[in-house]
């Protein structure tokens, strides 16, 4: 049985030694959100997300969510376990006050979510995906709507979903065609059918919002022409109280691959009363602050499965004894050893160590930086720090959930045939990390919006003040830093010029860069892991003890054998689509 326990020191290293959350405390909102209150909120979310939620984990695999005449059971222990993590506040952890929220930073309620995810990934979509209609309403709702449902969301008792995909529009929400018709009384009645709904229907929660993309008549064609509408499955009186079922009915659920715990719906909208969010037809552009909020926690989700199976793995190889070490083969009497011992085992954890904690930095970074982006004084910063999130949110996504399937397959593989089986409990992971690769937006999406969007927004500043940030790191690191230092500035040189090349070839060609747009997202998450990497090797080697030591044998094992994967990769961007594009479709088969 796989077992998890929230790695609350290295959180505090990153929070408080790497991205520094306590400057946060210098704006008026946060002024309260100490290291001491970090360090606490860090503890207590511990005990109560790996005492409760993180022991439902196999369980909740194992039973799955059920459906029966339209409504779903969640796996026993879990509603129990929600009502418990909504009313402690974790939910509301970083909402607004004025809706009954704690208004501490992004960053923080990020290190808890990063506790949820590992702990129990299926069971953190059910908060999880309310942060994004709460952050949706929040930009784009009326006052009223605000009101009326924030609050609820923030406290937990009511849940939120996205409503986007449909039979006939996956990942091209321009082929939407539900129905929003107007009603006198200001209202829409939605006609539709959506499919792989997160959340869409369960029993935590006294009432489930749904945001739905949907057009209303006349409406132009394409992306342009969708409309964004809240949609609840309780109507709500003007008292606050729950009215009548809205028509909304779920016809059937997903049995997936993985993530068992959570429900994956169909929904049938049948002429369903909903309220306009924002303008019309400005749908598409009001939901991508809902799923950029998303694509933010899936790479958290992603986080989390390798933190659990990085946990495992190393437990496991210091206690399972299986062969002698190559330099004392010859000792025909020696008792085989801990599987720690040999060097392939080492390079599968020192892997796992170093991609996980590596991608905990840039997650947690990023946080900060999108609290920064809405809560500074300074419009100067508020606006580097929106260009960075904005850089960082295609590969946070795309670049830390590759990780985690990465990560969980070798923690399959540290255990041999033992992770294969059930029992272990490694095989869940890397069935359930799969899923934070395509939904959300694919990674292949992902590669594309840095390479289609990011690359090109200000005039092509966020990358080379990216860049910037990393040279200076790298000229203000000292000799004894050499061997990461070094290394580093070799791989940015290289990702630098294959930037450029792909900059002139989306003129060129675009189907060389779109080609080359997944490779170039990996090299340029290693770099930014580098990055990090370089700021924590600073850190731990100015302090003593064990746990620095450890950091620094990371860093180095990073740098030598990690890092070096962006030279491997560069000519592979380069290398143009000629061999991608010219085999006819009859070729490949």
């Amino acid at each position: 049985m796989a077992t998890y326990k929230s790695p609350v020191r290295d959180m505090e290293f990153v929070l408080n030694e790497i991205i520094n959350v306590d400057s946060l405390t210098q704006i008026e909102k946060f002024e309260d959100a100490t290291s001491d209150i970090v360090s606490g909120v860090l503890e207590e979310a511990a005990k109560q997300i790996d005492g409760t939620i993180g022991v439902l984990n196999e369980s909740g695999d194992a039973q799955g969510a059920t459906l029966s005449n339209g409504e779903v059971t969640t796996p026993d222990g879990f509603k129990e376990a929600y009502a418990a993590y909504a009313q402690s506040g974790w939910i509301g952890l970083d909402k607004d006050i004025e809706y009954d929220g704690q208004g501490l930073p992004y960053a923080l309620a990020t290190a808890v979510t990063d506790m949820l995810s590992g702990a129990n990934a299926a069971f953190s979509l059910y908060p999880g995906l309310s942060n994004g209609a709460y952050e949706a309403l929040k930009a784009h709702g009326t006052q009223e709507q605000k009101d009326m449902y924030m609050s609820h969301l923030s406290l937990g008792d009511w849940s939120g979903t996205m409503c986007l995909t449909e039979p006939g529009a996956g990942s091209d929400l321009g082929q939407v065609r539900s129905k929003a018709t107007p009603q006198d009384d200001g209202s829409y009645l939605i006609e539709g059918s959506k499919i792989f709904i997160t959340a869409g229907e369960h029993d935590l929660t006294d009432n489930i919002l749904h945001l739905v993309l949907a057009r209303a008549p006349g409406a132009p064609e394409g992306i342009r022409g969708i409309s964004m509408f809240i949609v609840p499955k309780y109507m709500v009186n003007d008292d606050g109280s729950l009215g009548d079922r809205n028509t909304i009915v779920c016809p059937s659920i997903e049995e997936k691959m993985g993530i068992h715990g959570s429900c994956t719906c169909v929904l049938n909208f049948n002429d369903a009363k909903g309220y306009l969010v924002g303008e019309l037809n400005k749908g598409i552009q009001n939901m991508f602050v809902m799923m950029n909020a998303a694509r933010l926690m899936v790479g958290l989700q992603g986080l989390g499965v390798a933190e659990r199976a990085t946990q495992n793995a190393i437990n496991y190889a210091k206690e399972r004894k299986q062969g002698r070490p190559l330099t004392r083969k010859a000792e025909s009497s020696f008792d085989s050893d801990t599987i720690i011992v040999h060097p392939d085992v080492r390079r599968m954890l020192l892997t796992m160590k170093a991609l996980t904690e590596g991608c905990r930095m840039m997650a947690y970074d990023t946080a900060k930086h999108v609290d920064l982006s809405e809560n500074h004084l300074d419009d100067a910063v508020r606006a580097v720090s929106k260009a960075r999130v904005d850089l960082m949110t295609p590969i946070c996504k795309a670049f830390i959930t590759d990780v985690g399937v990465e990560v969980t397959g070798l923690g399959v593989q540290v255990y041999g045939g033992h992770g294969y089986i059930k029992e272990n409990g490694m095989e869940q992971n890397l069935r359930d990390s799969k899923i934070f690769c395509i939904y959300e937006g694919t990674n292949g999406i992902q590669a594309m919006d840095l390479i289609g969007r990011k690359l090109s927004m200000n005039d092509g500043r966020l990358p080379k003040d990216f860049f910037a940030d990393v040279l200076a790191e790298i000229e203000s690191t000292g000799s004894e830093l050499s061997f990461i230092a070094d290394p580093l500035e070799s791989a940015l040189s290289a990702l630098g010029k294959t930037t450029d090349w792909l900059m002139e070839s989306k003129i060129s060609n675009p189907n060389d860069s779109a080609a080359a747009a997944v490779d170039y997202l990996q090299m340029f998450g290693l770099v930014t892991l580098g990055y990090y990497w370089l700021r924590a090797a600073k850190v731990a080697a100015a302090n003593e003890g064990v746990f620095y030591q450890g950091k620094l044998a990371t860093a180095k094992f990073f740098a030598t054998k990690l890092l070096p994967r962006v030279h491997g990769l560069a000519p592979v961007v380069m290398a143009g689509s000629d061999c991608v594009m010219e085999p006819s479709e009859d070729l490949i088969i």
